[in-house]
């Protein structure tokens, strides 16, 4: 049987590995556009949710090797690169634009839910002891068969987005879906609205293409947004504290069931502090929120470098009881702050800017940006991204200053400088030279000058 003995370093090495991120981002990027869009919402979340079952049976029942238990990491990062973003187009298309926000909310609500069952498990199996053998990890892994059995359960009876539907032509099946969803009267405004909607996308955008998420101004200009806040989403820190939760408390506390019980009751609170998001979205807006959120996450990370910097250390090279209580109090108050803002109000805020014809591709892509960022924010994964970011930046935007004077510095960043704002004088200078010249060259002694300062002169005498 697979022993524990080291797992976690395995397990950790995986992540630094990229292996869910790579299959996710395929997932995310190829599989669930092109699944959504031709086949229904529906499908690509119940395709995606069968995909992390099977995976997660082979993570727990594999061979005595580790090989499956990877490859069943990256299964089911496919598996939920293809689920998650049909899944919140599909919410995004089916809630009423009153509430859609809330609705959207619970996307990331759910999420914690997941968090929730995990981290009691890890922390009961901890508890447990070596008595309960290979079932210390097996229990954690098979925990992820919870979700995707209940979506298998009960998404399948769900209506399919009614946008989707209209854009494939069953009118009539949008409006039963819209009857069952909407207050009586209103779906057929909707309805017209989403017919008109996706009309003139046909008529005057082409086919669905990646081109657009390029050339086209206004979806650039969405994708671009996006991408920046997916990204955000994991930058701000959170996604550290994720993956490397047990290893930041293990500095402060040396019991490892304390480590998993603080992880535990994160996650506990991390419910309630998220369910904010559901109230908050629609009263304060997207904006504000996210505002909000990040200059709250950035003091409670400043709070925490302060503290873990300024403290001593302890013989055991831990901390004192009361530094500890204040980093762990900190690392919660960061988690009031991140839940309902960057951690939901993302999913919303992405899942509402696209157009019905760029709305599956840009919420998988832009979401998968989150993967992105999760593996590059790794030490030295951060170190190699930025310093290709340098390579490119320097290529693209960096003039080069060999050979060239530094008095046409300024001319070269398109600044003023004594040739750029003196030219047109340089330039008078060199025609009153060579009118000079000319003169001198017709110039005859016996003849007076009729010029200005001859009659000067005249005139004096």
């Amino acid at each position: 049987m697979l022993k524990l003995d080291g797992l976690s370093n395995v397990i950790g090495a995986v992540n630094t590995a990229w292996v869910y991120t790579v299959a996710a981002i395929v997932g995310g990027f190829v599989v669930s556009p092109w699944m959504s869009n031709t086949f229904g919402r529906k499908v690509a979340i119940l395709a995606g949710s069968s995909v992390v079952i099977v995976a997660a049976f082979m993570q727990t029942f594999s061979p005595t090797t580790i090989a499956p238990y990877i490859v069943g990491r990256g299964i089911i990062g496919f598996g939920q690169g293809v689920a998650l973003p049909a899944a919140a187009t599909y919410i995004s298309e089916v809630a009423p634009t009153s509430i859609r926000g809330k609705v959207l909310s619970f996307y990331q609500v759910f999420y914690s839910v997941g968090s929730f069952f995990c981290f009691w498990c890890a922390y009961g199996t901890s508890r447990a002891g070596p008595s309960i053998g290979d079932w210390r990890w097996k229990a954690v892994t098979l925990v992820q068969l919870l979700c995707p059995i209940m979506i298998l359960s009960s998404v399948a009876f769900c209506p399919e987005s009614p946008r989707w539907l209209v854009a494939h032509g069953k009118i009539d099946e949008a409006r039963e879906v819209l009857k069952k969803v909407r207050d009586p009267g209103t779906y057929d405004q909707e309805l017209a609205g989403i017919i008109e909607a996706i009309e003139y996308e046909r008529t005057h955008m082409s086919g669905i293409s990646y081109k657009q998420f390029i050339l086209d101004p206004s979806t650039r200009w969405r994708f671009f947004l996006a991408v920046v806040i997916n990204f955000g989403q994991q930058a701000t820190g959170q996604g550290s504290l994720n993956s490397y939760s047990t290893i930041i408390y293990s500095k402060v506390f040396k019991s490892n069931s304390t480590v998993q019980l603080i992880n535990a009751i994160n996650a506990s609170l991390g419910i309630l502090f998220t369910l904010n998001a559901t109230w908050m979205v629609e009263r304060l807006g997207r904006k504000a929120i996210l505002i909000g959120g990040a200059l709250g996450q950035a003091a409670c990370m400043l709070a925490v470098s302060l503290v873990g910097t300024l403290t001593p250390t302890t013989s055991d090279g831990g901390k004192s009881t009361s530094v500890s209580i204040a980093i762990v109090f900190l690392l919660f108050l960061f988690i009031v702050f991140y839940k309902p803002s960057w951690g939901a109000t993302v999913w919303v805020y992405s899942s509402e800017i696209f157009s019905m014809q760029t709305r599956a591709a840009g919420v998988a892509m832009a979401s998968q940006t989150q993967n992105v960022a999760n593996a590059i924010l790794q030490p030295f994964f951060f170190f190699f991204a930025f310093n290709i970011f340098l390579a490119l930046f320097c290529f693209f935007l960096l003039p080069e200053t060999k050979g060239v004077a530094l008095e046409d510095i300024d001319a070269l960043f398109g600044g003023e400088n004594h040739r750029v704002q003196g030219k047109a004088i340089a330039d008078d200078l060199a025609v009153d030279e060579t009118a000079s010249n000319e003169k001198k060259c017709d110039f005859d002694p016996a003849t007076p000058r009729n010029d200005k300062s001859s009659e000067r002169r005249h005139e004096i005498v």
